[in-house]
């Protein structure tokens, strides 16, 4: 028999809905340029949130990154618009 692939645990223990993996989900890292704390992160995953198809966005204004999980690869463009929306630059796609 094939390997248990479930979300339960050999001691028959499952995992609610609280992950973050989704099955599907393209998972994208951009730096952007600009945010200095909590507010501009906010800002920043606000607008990001709005694109079609994002599931969540996770900015960190210490390093500038932003990770976004989506249903499908974002056009970079409708990133660039909601970052510049919010007041901040996308440098482009993290290494």
């Amino acid at each position: 028999m094939a390997e248990n692939s479930s979300c339960c645990t050999s001691e028959d223990s499952c995992h609610s809905g609280d992950t973050d993996v989704q099955v599907g989900a393209v998972t994208t890292t951009y730096q952007v340029s600009g945010m200095t704390c909590g507010h501009c992160e906010g800002a920043v995953s606000s607008e990001i949130s709005e694109i079609t198809g994002v599931s969540s966005v996770q900015a960190v204004a210490a390093t500038g990154l932003v990770t976004v999980v989506s249903q499908a690869p974002l056009d970079d463009e409708a990133v660039r618009a909601a970052v510049d929306e919010a007041g901040y630059e996308l440098v482009g796609q993290a290494a």
